[in-house]
């Protein structure tokens, strides 16, 4: 069955040719087809008289026989000239207020009877206003009202079709000259007063209107469906239809339809009220996820009501309606609800209730406030608990910093060797606890999120505000990539290293006091360039440009200048290994000097051999007679080619590879009763210990104060090289008397003639000789440092921006230079002031006397 909107478009009066409507009623159940050609240019006769009465007799006998589905014997060109000669002769108000009329006693009498006879009890509520019948009988009873619609509706619309077929003329000529609706508009207009708008009962003038049962019933249908019972949708979209087609008055302005004016808004008001019920309803009894996927199947199911059942315009406002009522609403508790919201989804890895929440939220709120401040929070929360985790396990192994007492016993360095391991793996376990949480927030970013921007800096700000919270993020950052860079990256492919590499700039991308970073990050280069453990060269180039690329280049300038000294220092070494050949050609050379000239300005302070910074003096040594003549040689091989340089020696970070001879034992068991030689790689500072013992007669010892006095070597590294010497089990090169892990001043240590090895080369470690995690101590006078320095970049950005500006307000001098040093450190504010101050106690600046806002002026 095809279905028509509106009125059919007006045919013109010549060349008629007139078709009853289509219509499933079984009177109609063939086409009638009439085509009349008729020149109506005689009927203009001027003597021709109409008799009015008699004409309108047989258009209402026709009309009747239309509505009454009897048409197919009616003579439509007889019924046309009839209607053409009323108004040819000025009858046109007459004919169409007859019709008018014909057709409000035919919709009051016949029409709405069929209607109210349709109708059922069903349809009105008891005393307490609820619905008496069961769901089942309201659905039978509402289906049989809206057939009876239906059936009236379709009823009226080809019956109007064909009659206004009939009026054609009358629509164009009277209609057309005295500004009426056309007969179809009229009819249909009949049918909206007559029957949608009157009560169902005609004696009971406030009695419910047609209309209003039709509404209650449609949206009780839609009630059912909701609840889960099977409806006839087609009946519903044909009382729809009916309402599309209907408008409030007769200018049918599209907007006006009966549909957008009467229905539609009782529609989004129950529907309102039953989404607020059962959004609240939900959240008692339901858990999170049940609520998400049954607001989205809510969402879903509208949709389909409205592209099948009810219209597309409808679609967005009933939308609107449950983002208002559901999503709005609850969401946020939705979202923090214990046990099943947000964090739980986050902790259990609910990648599709994630997305599906993000869905929603994205719905109603651009920015996703409520669902990145839950995100942001469960990071923080995540990151302090890892905070502690490493907080703990550093307090652990805090290093009692007893070294300096000269009756450090080596059982207590052993021992707090061993926390300064415990915490080094803590400042690691840190690092990649961070990173496990940031790739595991990656991936719901990813997956259920769509990479959302807003979600985005939610992440960045939770992992920024738990790292910086933690004070030693900058150090356990540098030591994670000094691990890596040592050892990590062994037997990793290209790809594998550069995605740690890659992790460790995110991390440093965290980091706000970059400054302080850097300083460790020199501090552990240095000593991994020195030492040579790095993995290679060329990676640690890469990492230096990925770092040039994040932080800028003021923090690689130094980096690049260290790698500059370790290039040019092979160079020296091979220049100054040729010089000496030339000079003692044919002689067996039994000392050769390799060296690293380090420029003061690119290397930390601890390469330099300054443990307590610049203002101190740096270690140092009494080398052998045998070393400090090839140490002469070089230096005046390197002043001649730069002269007025001054050369420091610094034995404190520098290795040898030295021969040793132990001799045969009479008496004992291969391999003692032979000759044995092995190579050994110690600390410089080792060799010079072991030098004092070629001179020491056979069977000889030293006190410990007698080693340390012939060597001027620190009290702390005398004991940590003492210790790999003469107490670490595989590497005893000396013999310590009492043999125990304590070291005291009263100590002896002689050469161990019985020593052996399966190794013909072997490096004897020192302890304590890695980089390790600063002690309380120790982080306190980097910090201090660190601060001093803070102060004169301070400084500097302040006469940088007054030069600039000239003028400046207090306020505006704070936020640039707040701008300035960010991607640096966040600058504390006292110590801001206090720098400001001081540049003015210098004259650099004066403030300006009177001015509103405080304010400066530059002086040149």
């Amino acid at each position: 069955m095809s279905s028509v909107r509106g009125r059919p478009k007006i045919r013109p009066p010549k060349g008629l040719t007139l078709k009853p409507f289509e219509s499933d009623l079984s009177s109609l159940e063939r086409k009638l087809t009439m085509v009349m050609f008729a020149n109506f240019k005689s009927l203009s006769s001027p003597g021709l008289n109409v008799d009015f009465d008699k004409m309108w007799a047989i258009l209402a006998s026709a009309l009747r026989e239309i509505h009454t589905k009897n048409s197919s014997e009616l003579s439509y060109e007889e019924l046309y000239r009839n209607a053409y000669k009323l108004v040819l002769k000025k009858k046109g108000d007459a004919l169409y207020n007859k019709v008018k009329q014909f057709e409000e006693a035919w919709l009051s009498g016949e029409v709405r009877a069929k209607v109210r006879g349709a109708t059922s009890s069903a349809f009105f509520s008891g005393p307490s206003g609820a619905l008496v019948a069961t769901s089942n009988e309201r659905r039978v009873a509402g289906e049989k009202f809206l057939r009876a619609i239906r059936e009236a509706w379709e009823d009226h619309r080809v019956c109007t079709a064909m009659i206004a077929d009939v009026l054609m003329y009358m629509d164009r000529v009277y209609c057309a000259d005295n500004r009426k609706p056309i007969t179809y508009i009229a009819i249909m207009g009949l049918f909206r007063d007559k029957i949608m708008r009157s009560p169902l009962d005609a004696g009971e003038a406030h009695g419910p209107k047609i209309s209003s049962i039709l509404n209650s019933v449609i949206l009780d249908q839609i009630q059912m469906e909701r609840d889960g019972d099977i409806v006839d949708r087609n009946l519903i979209r044909s009382s729809i239809y009916m309402l599309e087609g209907l408008y409030d008055t007769d200018a049918e302005h599209e907007n006006q339809k009966l549909y957008l004016v009467s229905f539609e808004p009782e529609f989004l008001i129950s529907s309102r009220l039953f989404y607020k019920e059962e959004a609240e309803k939900i959240l008692r009894q339901a858990d999170a996820a049940t609520f998400l996927r049954h607001t989205q199947k809510r969402l879903e199911e509208e949709d389909a009501r409205c592209e099948s059942t009810l219209s597309t315009l409808t679609g967005p406002k009933i939308r609107k309606v449950i983002e208002e009522e559901v999503i709005t609403a609850h969401m946020g508790e939705v979202i923090n609800m214990e046990g099943s919201g947000a964090e739980h989804m986050l902790d259990n890895d609910r990648f599709d209730e994630l997305q599906l929440m993000f869905d929603l939220v994205a719905r109603v709120d651009v920015k996703k406030e409520a669902l990145a401040q839950a995100l942001r929070k469960r990071v923080e929360e995540l990151g302090i608990e890892i905070n502690n985790a490493s907080g703990a396990a550093t307090g652990a192994g805090t290093a009692t910093g007893s070294e300096d007492k000269a009756t450090t016993d080596a059982g207590a360095q052993l021992q707090g060797q061993g926390a300064l391991n415990m915490q080094t793996a803590a400042a690691i376990q840190w690092v990649d606890d961070v990173l496990r949480l940031k790739d595991k927030y990656e991936m719901v970013w990813t997956r259920s999120f769509y990479s959302d921007h807003e979600l985005q800096t939610a992440l960045t700000r939770g992992f920024t505000t738990f790292i910086n919270d933690f004070k030693r993020s900058p150090e356990y950052v540098s030591l994670f990539i000094d691990d890596n860079l040592r050892r990590g990256l062994k037997g990793k492919t290209e790809a594998e290293a550069e995605q740690v590499l890659e992790k460790a700039v995110v991390l440093l991308r965290y980091v706000q006091d970059k400054d302080l970073f850097e300083r460790y990050y020199k501090k552990h280069l240095s000593k991994r360039l020195l030492t040579g453990r790095s993995v290679s060269h060329e990676v640690e180039r890469q990492m230096i440009s990925k770092m040039k690329l994040e932080i800028g280049n003021y923090f690689t300038q130094k980096l690049e200048g260290m790698f500059k000294d370790m290039a040019i220092s092979e160079g020296l070494t091979s220049d100054f290994r040729g010089h000496t050949q030339r000079l003692n050609e044919g002689q067996q050379r039994r000392i050769e000097l390799g060296v690293h000239v380090l420029t003061s300005t690119f290397w930390p302070t601890d390469a330099l051999g300054y443990s307590g910074g610049q203002d101190r003096a740096p270690t140092t040594c009494v080398f052998p007679h045998e070393i400090e003549r090839v140490k002469e040689n070089f230096q005046k091989f390197y002043l001649n080619r730069h002269n007025g340089r001054r050369l420091t020696w610094q034995a404190n970070s520098g290795s040898a590879d030295i021969k040793a001879t132990f001799p045969a034992l009479s008496g004992k068991d291969a391999p003692l009763n032979r000759e044995r030689k092995h190579e050994l790689n110690v600390s410089t500072y080792g060799m010079v210990v072991l030098f004092l013992f070629n001179d020491l007669p056979r069977g000889a010892s030293m006190a410990f104060d007698e080693i340390e006095a012939k060597t001027m070597i620190p009290t702390s590294d005398l004991i940590r090289n003492l210790q790999s010497l003469a107490v670490a089990p595989k590497t005893r090169i000396l013999i310590k008397e009492p043999m125990s892990k304590d070291i005291k001043r009263t100590d002896r240590f002689s050469f161990n003639e019985g020593f052996s090895s399966k190794f013909l080369r072997f490096k004897v470690g020192v302890v304590a000789g890695a980089n390790k995690v600063e002690g309380e101590r120790e982080r306190k006078d980097t910090e201090k440092r660190n601060d001093e320095m803070r102060g004169g970049i301070i400084e500097a950005a302040v006469v940088r921006i007054m030069k600039g500006r000239k003028k400046l307000s207090h306020q505006n001098l704070l936020s640039e230079i707040i701008s300035q040093l960010a991607n640096r450190f966040a600058p504390d504010m006292a110590m801001v002031k206090k720098r400001i101050e001081s540049l003015i106690d210098r004259e650099y600046l004066e403030r300006i006397e009177g001015s509103d806002p405080p304010s400066y002026r530059y002086l040149a």
